[in-house]
């Protein structure tokens, strides 16, 4: 295995993978493999897996055809959440080399070129989920604008129906310390937005004697990064004071995405969920109340076992009398070795979909009315890199999506844009404010939090 030196990626599922596939590629790179695109015929291919996907074995399958397609000589490494929790049966599968377990991939080189190749099967090596206690940082590269960082991993609270558990092991994470670290050398890189990531975010810092928002505070003082952006957070771990010091903070964004995943009671204590819909009101009101133009992001499931129409009308009436302005629907499906699968009163798969297709209509309509809301007013924008048809995109501080004409000059620059109408893609179109500049841009974003 010497002689291989080009490597491709493919990630499937969350933003979490997508900041570890980065950070396996740039491991990768250290060894003496050059990255390179998957239609570029690698000699290496890596597929990091997913095991919320519905799909999880087909989708495995699938890329793994597409590899052989593209390159039949290639070696195949498969790592992920579903490869931890089905490795044997990924080995299995023709043209598979190599499945790392949870622990294992992060020493994937090393993997590759103890592999020989020439064996009939993909040979397997994993260990059991409870062993696994290191915690790696990773962030992903490639996009200058913005990163993914992960400042925490695995997750403590076994829900019914998750298997996140049993893919990534128990909630660990770094230190404060470490973690700053991290985002000083991505602010190096000159990235000016960093969205902090994890399985159960708020959950940082427990092994250690410290906490999330010791952790935002520190982070919040680290220079070259306008904005930071928590990208999920438990409703119980989104207590008072982290919603006040983003309130108050100069680089976290007004953006909070909490997962509910159900609107009744009775279906959250089924979930063994930590909370109940009245606190779930509760943080989401201290939001609104500290910052009117933040915005909230929800995750429902649809369909989990015991969900009576009833109890689905209690979620959609919940999620009309609170104020959060966008949904992430999920239809549940059945996950071998959870609690939830085990339950009676499964709900049939069209009742599961009718009821998803109703949320996300439901989501539509609670994006444009936070969109409509912003009509008019002036927000800072990040500008992205990528060109589509003479325009340009960006992100509001509060994350509303914006489309200009396309400038060179402005990609990765934060710019004061007035919002105008709702275009057919559902971005806001936007002029710039004459009375930009980087500095005013960094004081509405401290004073607009």
């Amino acid at each position: 295995m010497g002689s291989t030196r080009t490597a491709a990626y493919h990630t499937l599922g969350c933003k979490l993978n997508f900041s570890e596939t980065s950070t396996l590629a740039r491991s990768l790179e250290e060894a003496g493999y050059a990255r390179v695109k998957v239609e570029d015929r690698p000699d290496v291919f890596v597929l990091n897996t997913c095991s919320v996907t519905e799909n999880a074995d087909k989708e495995c399958r699938r890329h793994v055809r597409r590899f052989q397609a593209i390159n039949p000589e290639a070696f195949i490494a498969v790592v992920g959440c579903y490869a931890q929790l089905k490795p044997e049966e990924i080995a299995a599968i023709p043209g598979v080399h190599l499945v790392l377990g949870a622990n294992e991939k992060f020493d994937l080189a090393a993997h590759i070129e103890a592999s020989d190749g020439k064996q009939e099967h993909g040979r397997a090596v994993f260990g059991a989920i409870k062993e696994v206690k290191r915690f790696i940082p990773s962030w992903n590269s490639g996009d200058r604008t913005r990163t993914f960082l992960k400042v925490q991993d695995g997750c403590d609270y076994f829900c019914s129906f998750c298997t996140i558990p049993l893919a990534r092991g128990r909630s660990r994470s770094g230190t404060v310390a470490e973690t700053v670290a991290q985002a000083e050398a991505i602010a190096a890189q000159g990235i000016r937005e960093v969205v902090l990531t994890g399985v159960n975010t708020g959950d940082f810092g427990r092994s250690h004697g410290e906490d999330f928002l010791q952790l935002i505070k520190a982070l919040d003082r680290v220079e070259g990064i306008d904005r930071f952006r928590i990208s999920s957070i438990e409703p119980n771990l989104c207590n008072d004071e982290v919603i006040r010091f983003v309130a108050q903070s100069k680089r976290f964004a007004p953006h909070f995405h909490m997962p509910l995943q159900s609107g009744s009671d009775v279906i959250l204590e089924r979930m063994r969920r930590r909370y109940d819909t009245a606190l779930y009101a509760e943080r989401v009101n201290a939001i609104k109340a500290l910052m009117p133009h933040a915005c909230i992001g929800v995750d429902v499931i649809t369909g989990t076992p015991g969900e009576t129409e009833e109890e689905f009308l209690r979620t959609h009436a919940f999620l009309r009398s609170i104020p959060v302005d966008y949904l992430h629907v999920f239809t549940y499906s059945e996950r071998a070795n959870t609690t939830a699968v085990r339950m009676d009163d499964s709900v049939p798969m069209e009742v599961r979909r009718e009821r998803t297709k109703q949320l996300r209509i439901l989501g539509s309509k609670l994006q444009r009315a936070f969109y409509e809301k912003h009509l008019g007013t002036i927000r800072p924008v990040l500008l992205e890199a990528e060109e589509a048809e003479g325009h340009m995109l960006g992100f509001t501080d509060n994350y509303v999506r914006v489309t200009l004409p396309y400038d060179h000059t402005l990609v990765n620059t934060i710019v004061l844009v007035t919002l105008g109408r709702i275009n057919g893609d559902g971005h806001m179109t936007g002029s710039i404010d004459p009375m930009n500049g980087s500095a005013t841009a960094s004081c509405l974003l401290a004073t607009a939090n």
